[in-house]
């Protein structure tokens, strides 16, 4: 039972963790921008997580206005982006160029008959049940839907995230070896000393008792007087 619970608890970190890195290391989307827009968001709910704080707001209000940008995937899909900054807090893109963001934005907007492609470089989900959009971080033009993207921030940091995990499992081990084994032999050691004296103990105790007993029945069979 102990091992399913190991596992049960191995793989709800792991989904954890990859859940978190998921929403917050950046993606890329090519689209084509077709609007842009402002809208006031009511921020009174749970789904409030899913919402920039910038620095220069009070975490307290209750509904602020939102700037989102409107656009269709390569594969004809809709996609729609708030554009908040994220200033100091998290996750730290430091983000504070929402206007000329937005302005970008609308420079690019483009009709299915002459399209424009443009990437979008964004953290975070889009939900259709909870109203949460991905934050977009950056737009740059580029020259057809199939430009080739390549995820170079998310390649550098999971190369340095891996070098970590080596690192902290290789001191484990060394401290393991160096601290922990070393204790357990010493309890091992003594466990097995209480264990042979306890032996002997019984041992010693069942000889006595064997010699009372041959003791006691060399009193069988003498004629009574």
């Amino acid at each position: 039972m102990w091992r399913y619970i190991k596992w049960g608890f191995s793989i709800t970190v792991l989904l954890v963790v990859g859940l978190f890195l998921h929403y917050t290391l950046p993606q890329h989307d090519v689209v084509r921008i077709v609007n842009t827009y402002q809208e006031r968001q009511d921020l009174g709910d749970w789904t409030r997580i899913f919402w920039s704080t910038p620095d220069d707001q009070a975490s307290g209000l209750m509904n602020r206005d939102v700037q989102f940008i409107q656009a269709i995937g390569a594969d004809g899909k809709p996609m729609v982006y708030r554009n908040e900054d994220t200033g100091w807090s998290w996750p730290p893109y430091f983000k504070f160029d929402t206007a000329n963001l937005q302005t970008e934005a609308d420079d690019l907007k483009s009709t299915a008959e002459t399209p424009r492609w443009a990437m979008v470089t964004h953290y975070g989900w889009r939900n259709l049940y909870f109203s949460t959009f991905p934050n977009a971080i950056s737009i740059r033009p580029v020259d057809d839907p199939t430009a080739t993207i390549i995820p170079w921030f998310n390649i550098v940091f999971f190369v340095i995230l891996a070098i970590i995990l080596l690192m902290l499992r290789r001191m484990w081990l060394q401290f393991r070896e160096r601290m922990l084994d070393p204790v357990a032999q010493d309890v091992a050691e003594a466990w097995d000393g209480v264990e042979d004296r306890g032996e002997a103990a019984a041992q010693k105790a069942r000889g006595f008792w064997g010699r009372m007993k041959a003791w006691f029945g060399t009193f069988k069979g003498r004629p009574r007087r």
